[in-house]
């Protein structure tokens, strides 16, 4: 019971991160992109001046530098109000609790804190304390644990977004594929609850390509995408981390919980049906099940019709 606790505990701080994580990332992307193209552009406007003029694009404000801008990471600036600007002190900081004591609002300005802040962080705790009851407080619960937490953040990031930053699925992919390489070698002390390396890296290749044939499939039918490029990867990840034994399952998962929800979210809050759904919560929601439940489920279905 201790170490649940434990687990709960180190989940509600991982939470409070997370939701930095979530709310930075994507800003410091765009930042990035942007960056970059002014970065191309004015080399264009440096190398094609008149060119680029007679194109429609104004070479002088092409050519002009972006004002620099203060550092933005997930370390620095520190956590501020955005109403007011005030910042948030390591007291207000503490998961859920803080939230509670100032009754979701702001000490400084009284204006509103959103509820999902603590929500992600009781969340993350709940998970990770179910990851460690489930694993033990050991190696294999503690590798488990970063698999969870990059799923949440990838969650909201995509439900924000609708992106699945490759800063976070790439990790997770090679990280799986590293773990799954050390696992079958024998040098680790003990055995992490991974597949092999060969059933990692199929498991990879046939997430990826599973998802991209349905793409392909899917525009060459109707000429539209739909489907993103972060949902091959994040899949491709999956199928490092459970193996491509796993890969069924999840898709079944995924797609029926995200269908139900699909629907739900049209029926319920009126969403046009032409607003794309993301994809990424509910791949990240059956990978979860899967690593925790994935031989158990499987198991069971077989028993059932007759297949074991």
């Amino acid at each position: 019971m201790l170490e649940i606790a434990g687990g709960l505990v180190i989940g509600l701080l991982v939470g409070s991160f997370l939701n930095v994580v979530i709310y930075r990332l994507p800003v410091m992307l765009e930042r990035s992109w942007r960056e970059e193209c002014q970065e191309f552009l004015t080399a264009q406007a440096s190398m094609h001046g008149p060119e680029i003029a007679d194109s429609g694009v104004v070479a002088s404000e092409v050519a002009d530098k972006a004002e620099p801008q203060a550092a933005f990471n997930l370390l620095v600036p520190r956590s501020a109000c955005p109403g007011c600007g005030a910042q948030i002190t390591a007291l207000q900081n503490i998961p859920v609790i803080s939230w509670l004591v100032l009754r979701g609002r702001c000490a400084a300005c009284s204006q509103p804190i959103p509820a999902r802040y603590p929500a992600v962080e009781l969340l993350t705790g709940v998970l990770s304390a179910l990851v460690i009851w489930h694993f033990g407080w050991n190696p294999s619960g503690w590798v488990i644990l970063p698999f969870l937490w990059t799923l949440i953040a990838l969650t909201f990031i995509d439900f924000d977004h609708q992106l699945l930053p490759d800063d976070l699925t790439y990790p997770l992919l090679w990280s799986g594929l590293a773990l799954s390489a050390l696992n079958s070698t024998g040098l680790l002390p003990v055995a992490l609850p991974l597949p092999e390396l060969p059933a990692s890296v199929f498991g990879a290749i046939a997430g990826y390509l599973s998802l991209w044939s349905v793409y392909q499939l899917f525009k060459l039918i109707t000429g539209k995408e739909g489907i993103g490029y972060g949902d091959f990867k994040l899949l491709a990840a999956l199928g490092a981390w459970l193996g491509y034994g796993m890969l069924p399952l999840v898709i079944m998962l995924s797609a029926v919980v995200g269908a139900v929800a699909g629907t739900a979210m049209i029926i319920s809050l009126g969403r046009d049906r032409q607003i794309p759904i993301p994809f990424g919560p509910y791949l990240a929601g059956a990978g979860f099940i899967a690593m925790l439940w994935g031989e158990t489920i499987v198991g069971a279905y077989l028993n059932f019709s007759g297949l074991a």
